[in-house]
């Protein structure tokens, strides 16, 4: 049978890391076994759920590059797929097990329920429904049905074990002594997820259900309900949790956790997705981490998913993003950047010249940062360039210190004070002449250079920022970059100021 596995969100909030991982899972299986994507809306909780959640998850999705064959906005064959739009089918099968004596009409009260539950725990035993309804005769049903007396619909749950198949888990038994009569329909029409999900599942040939292990408690209910129907049980394969660095489930706390986050933050989605998927699967022995998507489908195996919880850390998935930003095309970086820099201030329209600049930023930068919106941070140091700042300074001011580093300043100026000098062009001759004079070289002649353009004792080499400086100064930006001159009669000024 062709493989056929889906994804099942609510829309309630922003896809998270999590749910994720278990798309990821999904799609790379079925893309190994050239099956087929499913996207499934589930979404009955009426109260919480919201087309803009819903939204974003396509977007989500398709930002991290998974695009599903059959789901609620591309249609197909074994539709809908939003459980809002299958209310009466989920119905219409509840009435078959009535019929079939698999399931049964209950009109027990919530009030009755919880007095039954808080009389067996003040015995100190554990409570479940002892099945009441399912001993009224069908005339008692119709009557209690025609006088609107609110019902649920329970399924019976057969004495015995349940025995299913884990793909990660192994062999898995429940007694089923244990299990209430799940309730199947709710009072007010609607169905309870572990029956949507099994009628879902069925009708739309599921053939592997992959999801997170917090659904494994769910999963010998749902095999009941398969079993009732007389419906095959699908391949399960249920993945570990992931946890914060101090091996807590993953929360907010912990910092970014939406794939939202991660993409405000310039986390290119090729990283993401390698990131996601070496959290609780592994590659074969001696294969690199660094695994493109056409090589993490050749490679994905089901039964290398591990039971153990994964660990999320940000320094693995940093080091992961380092590489595909060094690999990037850098046409597609400088489109990718802008948003960044537009967000702070930086650009508004963004023409060919601009462009080139903010190529500039990229090359710049580029080595040394970890996401995207770190350059936007940096490239605000250009902005906000304050000579007295950057004069009184701690870390400039040990520099000043330095013999021979104030004179190295002053001369470097004389040297570009000339209009006719293009400092660009011209650099490699006015350090010549700045070290000729002042017997200043090394550390000794760049470090107050640096100070002088940049108030900064670190940061990107000199040539690099020379450019950013000189072009950034002659374009029409919201904030205004100072070229070399400005910058080093700001610096001296404030030397003057304080009597160096």
């Amino acid at each position: 049978m062709t493989a056929r596995a889906r994804f099942a969100p609510s829309p309630t909030g922003h896809l998270h890391v999590g749910n994720a991982r278990t798309a990821l899972f999904n799609w790379l299986f079925v893309k190994k076994n050239q099956g087929t994507f499913i996207l499934r809306i589930e979404d009955t909780d009426l109260a919480r759920s919201e087309e803009r959640f819903e939204n974003f998850i396509f977007e989500d999705l398709r930002w991290l590059g998974m695009q599903w064959e059959e789901g609620p906005d591309i249609g197909g064959s074994m539709g809908p797929y939003r459980q809002s739009e299958r209310i009466e089918l989920y119905q219409e099968k509840a009435r078959e097990l009535i019929k079939i004596g698999k399931a049964y009409y209950c009109f027990c009260s919530e009030a009755e329920l919880s007095d039954q539950a808080e009389k067996a725990k003040q015995a100190g035993i554990a409570w479940k429904y002892p099945g009441t309804c399912q001993f009224l005769s069908e005339i008692e049903v119709k009557t209690y049905l025609d006088l609107g007396r609110p019902a649920v619909i329970r399924l019976k749950v057969r004495p015995g074990l349940i025995r299913f198949r884990d793909v990660v888990h192994g062999e898995m038994e429940f007694s089923s002594d244990v299990i209430s009569d799940p309730i199947l329909i709710r009072s007010n029409g609607l169905p309870t997820y572990n029956y949507a999900v099994v009628v879902d599942d069925a009708l739309m040939r599921i053939t592997h259900v992959i999801r997170g292990d917090d659904h494994l408690s769910n999963t010998p209910k749902q095999a009941l309900i398969y079993e009732a129907f007389g419906w095959p049980l699908p391949a399960f394969a249920h993945l570990s949790t992931i946890l914060g660095s101090d091996h807590t489930r993953l929360s907010k706390r912990h910092g970014a956790t939406s794939i939202q986050n991660f993409q405000e933050m310039g986390i290119l989605p090729e990283a993401l997705v390698n990131y996601l998927a070496l959290l609780g699967w592994a590659p074969m022995e001696g294969q690199s981490e660094i695994l493109p998507v056409e090589n993490l489908i050749q490679s994905f195996q089901l039964d290398r998913v591990s039971k153990s919880s994964a660990v999320f850390d940000i320094n693995k998935l940093h080091w992961i993003n380092r590489h595909y930003l060094r690999e990037c095309d850098k046409d597609r970086l400088i489109s990718l950047v802008i948003p960044f820099l537009r967000k702070c201030g930086l650009v508004e329209n963004v023409d060919s010249l601009t462009r080139i600049w903010i190529g500039l930023l990229v090359e710049a930068w580029l080595s040394s940062i970890n996401q995207l919106d770190e350059i936007a941070e940096r490239a605000l140091q250009i902005t906000e360039f304050d000579g007295a700042k950057a004069v009184a300074a701690e870390d400039v001011k040990q520099v000043l210190k330095a013999e021979g580093a104030v004179s190295a300043i002053k001369e470097f100026f004389r040297e570009i004070s000339p209009s006719h000098r293009e400092i660009i062009r011209d650099w490699k001759e006015i350090i010549s002449a700045v070290k000729a004079r002042t017997s200043q070289k090394g550390k000794h002649l760049f470090h107050p250079i640096r100070i002088a353009l940049t108030g900064s004792v670190s940061g990107p080499e000199l040539d690099r920022l020379l450019p950013i400086f000189e072009r950034g100064s002659q374009l029409c930006l919201p904030k205004k970059v100072k070229n070399c001159r400005e910058r080093v009669s700001e610096f001296i000024t404030a030397l003057q100021s304080i009597g160096l």
